[in-house]
């Protein structure tokens, strides 16, 4: 029964057309895509750098920029993965890690703007 009511929705899946995109929209991505990177690698350097002079309110600001670029990171991978492996729930479990790496950024945020309160004399 199961079987006889699932195939009139593979044949629709089937005969659906596969989404393209256009080529500007892919060169779009791309680009935004390499300046997160960038930016936030960029981030995470200074900050780490400029914390001894700053403070420890800098220091978490940069692990924030870092936790960030680890999502960015963790997204190239769940897109790799979902180009080369066939089991989509292995792909789907993979990316649901994906919020984590945003929770961690903003906690260590919140805690450098806790720290930022308090000068250094």
């Amino acid at each position: 029964m199961l079987i006889a009511s699932t195939l009139p929705l593979a044949w629709a899946a089937q005969a659906a057309p596969v989404p393209r995109f256009a080529s500007l929209t892919v060169v779009v991505f791309l680009v935004l895509f390499t300046c997160s990177l960038l930016g936030w690698l960029v981030a995470s350097v200074l900050g780490l750098a400029r914390g001894r002079a700053f403070g420890p309110a800098t220091r978490w600001f940069a692990i924030s920029c870092i936790c960030l670029l680890g999502f960015n990171l963790h997204l190239l991978a769940v897109a790799v993965l979902g180009m080369t492996e066939t089991d989509p729930e292995k792909v789907l479990s993979f990316g649901a890690f994906s919020p984590l790496f945003l929770v961690l950024g903003s906690l260590c945020a919140v805690i450098g703007f806790l720290r930022l309160t308090n000068p250094r004399p």
